[in-house]
Order: structure tokens, then sequence, then C-alpha cells
């Protein structure tokens, strides 16, 4: 007599769950603890532990003297290999984007419903400018860069009247949908072949970004990246 597999026996259940913790350390906001993980993940203490020992013993977690947890240097290092014909040929653009402008630009893709930040650069002509990190997450549905990057799709149920506004003008704009007080102007990066691969945006305090001027320049750039992947 044969047993009969479960539906999930193709999958392991130790590595799920160390991905499932690596995932809430990396993306929480605070430091977590090993308590929270395992209350978060519902997961038992013991079990819990291990999992964050394997995953120390790869640098991909640290703690702190207080025990908090979060990303270690290793992060870094398989972050770099994302994508990385992309971010190589975006490098470029994004910093002579960011130094023409005196703005932070950053390069955004979309992963299942969020909308991640992979590349960023730092104007290095401007004293003061906005701080953001790859990594960074927010709701594909908000901010410019997710706006942008919907625009891409054909059209949805129910969509936001922003993403249909996107395809038409070629750019998106956000107000402090993802950081308070911050603005943020998108464009889609289509290729040839009709597929938006991502978005490049630049972000500034809102009160000083004037999108008639700054809309053009991010819409070039989007438009030099997608000649150069297509």
């Amino acid at each position: 007599m044969v047993a009969q597999s479960s539906p999930d026996s193709s999958r392991s259940q130790t590595l799920d769950r160390g991905l499932r913790a690596l995932n809430l350390i990396a993306t929480s906001p605070a430091a977590l603890t090993i308590d929270e993980v395992a209350d978060q993940l519902n997961l038992g203490r013991s079990v819990t532990y291990r999992i964050i020992r394997t995953l120390e013993d790869h640098r991909l977690v640290v703690r702190d003297a207080s025990g908090r947890l979060a990303g270690g240097t290793q992060l870094v290092v398989l972050a770099g290999g994302v994508r990385a014909e992309m971010n190589a040929i975006a490098k470029p653009i994004l910093t002579e984007l960011a130094n023409t402008l005196g703005m932070t630009s950053f390069l955004v893709v979309p992963d299942n419903q969020e909308a991640v930040t992979v590349q960023v650069a730092e104007p290095t002509s401007t004293a003061a400018h906005v701080a953001y990190r790859p990594g960074t997450r927010h709701p594909l549905n908000r901010g410019a860069p997710g706006i942008a990057l919907l625009a891409g799709l054909g059209r949805q149920p129910n969509e936001r009247e922003e993403v249909s506004a996107t395809r038409r003008l070629g750019w998106a704009y956000s107000k402090g949908e993802v950081i308070e007080g911050m603005a943020s102007i998108a464009a889609p990066v289509t290729t040839n072949d009709g597929e938006t691969k991502a978005a490049l945006a630049v972000v500034h305090l809102a009160l000083s970004l004037n999108s008639d001027e700054v809309a053009p320049l991010v819409i070039n750039a989007a438009k030099n990246l997608a000649l150069k992947l297509s």
C-alpha cells in the first residue's frame, strides 16, 4: 500500500519557517525580540530560537546588545544580486537624475502586492536631501512608484483614478502616502515588448516639489532606462 502524500509534501516546512522569520525581521520597522518573532509567526520559542541561530550563522540576522534582531550583512550581498543587470544599467541614470534635480532618485520593482525599492541614488551637490534605503516596501496601490507600476498593467476593476491618469500622462504623483510630508514623482519603465519592469522615481519635500519641472526629467530617465533594457 502506497502512502498518499499531503499537498505540501514537496515543500520544506523548516525552510518555510526560516524564510518567514527572515522576512519578518528584515522588513520590521523596529528590531524584534525572539519572543515577538515567535508570537507573530505562531511558533514555539525553542523552534524560533533554532531558526534565529541558523540565520545568525549565515550572517542573515544579527542581535544587538539587548538581544533584539535585525537584518545581517549577508542580506546586502544577496540583495546586490537581485536584478543585477537592471541595477547596473540603472545606476548612472539614477545618479544623473539625482544630481540634476538635487533630489534622491530610486528604482522600484513589483513584488506581489508590494512595491520594493532596489536601488537608490542620492545627490552629491546638495547638503540636504531625503534619505531613502534599498529594501523599502509599501503597498503597490500607494505612492507614485506603485501607481506607476500598476499603470503598466491592463486596466483593473476598481483601480485608482491616479492609475488611469498615469497611463495618459506617463507619470504619477503622490504626497504623503509613503512618507509623511514627502512627495514623489514616478514614471513606469516599460520596454519595447510592452512589459513594465520597474518604476523610476524621485522623492522630495512636498512643498518644494514642482511637478511640471520634475516630471519631464523623470519620464526621460525612465525611457532611457527602458531603451537600454529592451
